[in-house]
């Protein structure tokens, strides 16, 4: 059966039944297996799991007792992204029935891992190897061999001590202009950070309107300008660099004029294209036999003057895996002979990702092996002209490297920032690119607190840990307290802010209280014995408040503390038509009935409208394209006009407020998948419709 005709069937059986779970809701488990009937189809068939995900996670809410929806939303969820989120799913499982799968402890394990809990996955690791110890005899395809698995506990104790000492970086998603709501990643730039090429899986622009078997579109060369400190919209380089099906940029010269790709051809080969005086781009064509080989060359660089270059092979005669090589410009300017970098740099394991600084000495690459957190961590390592031979490489550290996939980085040439692609928290899409930097204004603010505390303050921005230094710490406590440092700036000038900032989560959902460390900077101390999601809400009059939620790991026996950095809006300056989700309002099953947990957003919109009575808005509630139009339609008015009453009966003028549903009309991402698309689709909005200054407000 034609591809394009499963899924429409897949879909059209998943409305039905998705209907019928709406309206009903009598028979939860053969819903539930219904739900898993189609995930396999999805999974096994289609070959897309993160399509098959929601059908799994589905299935596990609506039967929590199935055990098979449970174990394969576990395994879904880690072969995306989020894997730590695979932890509750698994530990179902195991408690349903132990024995399901043999290497069940080593995925609950390996979930704890993703979600940097590390003490936990030491533990699940050493029970999975107390089985193999007692069951020495099995042959099956799921033991995961011992060598592996303590691997795996030498990551998480990696992972732990990075952690501990986490690096001084602030990590910030480069924005709409450059990603997408699909997958954006391998980003390279010239000598002057005026031009980004990258590779990205949008549909959007893309030269192919059809996707690949995992329903994500084929893989396209996209390259955005530089102008006034901005990233300009990003656009496909052209048909003649990219065809209908796979390409990839690897790299760029420092001048900009020679752009690297790889193609799916002979095992993988790297090709180059050189830049027109128009702008244009030529023909990629092979670079020398001497580089490309019968096996597979999956990434490149140049060094500044052109005239070596380093790639990765997994050719015969290296250390194993992908390893890095190099090979120069002979006196007529061809490539000549192609060496190993050596066991210094490579390892059993794959090293790939690599990039040579803009120095020509420091050569960036990724890693499976060496002293990593799990999957590629990205290490550097400088060349020492004297005896021709490289330092022992070191890795970045955490938060730039992960338990995750952490790969393709770059820097720029005054070596202040880097790029390179993850999955975070703040993403546009799928996998973005993000730039890493560390400002002066991080600088002064550590000088202040060393003198306030004697600690050594780090800085990520976004949701990054801190390790803000050693403490002297007293024997009879070794567990020191996590703290949160949140600086608070107007979103225009960048200034600090005095506002009402409040922390409140965890199983007693309890507020906990602030103290003030400078003009816009608050702390707050939380002591929890494992890891806590919390809404951190920041508000003041005159400004558009603003919730965050904000995952706290558990005490340790050396401090951590986690920065963050919330930007206000002033109402003054906010344009009509400007939109913000109201991300922790919810409502019950197929239902306009407001949840008692929407209490804390709704009271601060209330508080927000009695703070600033120059301002009407509208309440807009929308849906995905699941079910009918009508349905949709009505449920979204439904919801959207009971935050209205709510807010009328607490004394907001009903005039101010308008309750609006556009059902499935006015989607912010797409409905092709759940994580990414549908769940985003279901949201209520609050839309600015006037904004006026009132005097003596």
């Amino acid at each position: 059966m034609d591809k394009l005709i499963v899924k429409y069937t897949l879909l059209l059986a998943f409305s039905c039944i998705f209907s019928a779970a709406l309206l009903a809701q009598e028979n939860n488990q053969q819903v539930a297996k219904e739900f898993v009937e189609i995930g396999d189809e999805i999974y096994f068939v289609q070959k897309a799991p993160e399509q098959a995900k929601e059908m799994y996670i589905q299935a596990a809410q609506l039967d929590p007792n199935n055990i098979k929806a449970n174990y394969m939303a576990g395994t879904t969820i880690s072969e995306t992204i989020n894997k730590g989120e695979a932890t509750p799913y698994f530990q179902q499982v195991y408690q349903l029935d132990a024995d399901y799968k043999f290497d069940l402890l080593y995925s609950i394990a390996r979930s704890y891992q993703y979600g940097l809990e590390f003490e936990d996955a030491i533990d699940y690791y050493n029970l999975y190897l107390e089985k193999l110890e007692q069951d020495k005899d099995y042959r099956g395809e799921d033991k995961i061999p011992e060598n592996q698995v303590k691997r795996r506990i030498y990551e998480c104790k990696n992972g732990q001590e990075f952690i501990a000492n986490e690096r001084n970086f602030i990590i910030k998603n480069i924005g709409g202009s450059i990603n997408s709501n699909s997958l954006d990643y391998a980003p390279v730039i010239n000598a002057d950070e005026t031009m980004m090429i990258f590779t990205s899986r949008r549909k959007e622009d893309n030269l192919n309107e059809n996707v690949y078997d995992d329903n994500f579109a084929y893989e396209d060369i996209f390259i955005s300008y530089k102008e006034n400190g901005k990233w300009g919209p990003a656009k496909n380089i052209g048909e003649t660099v990219n065809t209908l099906y796979f390409e990839s940029n690897l790299a760029l010269s420092a001048d900009g004029k020679q752009l690297y790709v790889y193609r799916d051809e002979n095992n993988g080969d790297i090709y180059v294209s050189d830049q027109r005086s128009d702008g244009s781009w030529s023909e990629p064509k092979p670079v020398s036999d001497n580089i490309n080989s019968s096996y597979s060359e999956n990434s490149v660089t140049i060094s500044p003057d052109g005239q070596t270059i380093y790639f990765s092979s997994d050719r015969p005669g290296g250390f194993g895996g992908l390893d890095l090589y190099k090979c120069e410009k002979d006196r007529r300017g061809e490539w000549g002979k192609v060496t190993n970098l050596g066991e210094t740099v490579n390892t059993p394991y794959d090293e790939d990702g690599v990039f040579m600084d803009f120095d020509g000495k420091t050569l960036y690459f990724s890693s499976r092996g060496r002293k990593g957190m799990g999957g590629y961590d990205i290490f550097k390592s400088v060349y020492k002209a004297e005896n021709d031979s490289w330092n022992d490489p070191v890795n970045l550290g955490y938060p730039i490297n992960t338990p995750d996939d952490d790969i393709f980085f770059v820097s720029t040439k005054d070596g202040k920032r880097g790029y390179f692609a993850t999955v975070r928290n703040d993403g546009v899409g799928y996998l973005d690119i993000y730039m890493v930097e560390i400002p002066d204004q991080t600088e002064q603010l550590a000088d202040k607190l060393n003198k306030k505390s004697g600690k050594q303050l780090t800085d990520e921005g976004g949701l990054a840990n801190r390790n803000l230094g050693k403490v002297n710490q007293q024997e009879s406590n070794p567990l020191q307290p996590v703290q949160l440092l949140l600086k608070v700036e107007d979103a225009t000038t960048q200034q600090a802010l005095d506002a009402k900032v409040s922390l409140k989560g965890g199983d007693q959902n309890e507020t906990l209280t602030s103290q003030k460390v400078a003009e816009g900077i608050y702390r707050f101390d939380i002591q929890n014995n494992q890891t806590v999601e919390y809404v951190l809400a920041v508000e003041k009059s005159g400004y558009i408040y603003k919730n965050v939620k904000v995952s706290i790991p558990p005490m340790a026996n050396k401090p951590q503390e986690f920065r963050k950095k919330v930007t206000l809006d002033p109402v003054k300056q906010v344009a009509t038509d400007y939109r913000m989700v109201l991300d922790f309002v919810y409502f019950d099953f197929n239902s306009a009935r407001l949840k008692e947990e929407s209490q804390d957003e709704l009271n601060r919109l209330k508080s927000f409208l009695e703070e600033n009575s120059g301002v009407r808005i509208e309440i807009a509630g929308h849906t995905d394209n699941i079910g009918s139009a009508t349905y949709n339609k009505v449920l979204s008015q439904k919801r959207a006009q009971a935050i209205v009453d709510y807010l009328t009966t607490q004394g907001i003028p009903s005039e101010r407020i308008t309750a609006q549903g556009y059902g499935e009309t006015d989607p912010i991402a797409s409905n092709d998948d759940e994580a990414e698309g549908r769940e985003l689709n279901r949201r209520v909005e609050m839309r600015v419709l006037e904004s006026r200054t009132i005097a003596n407000q």
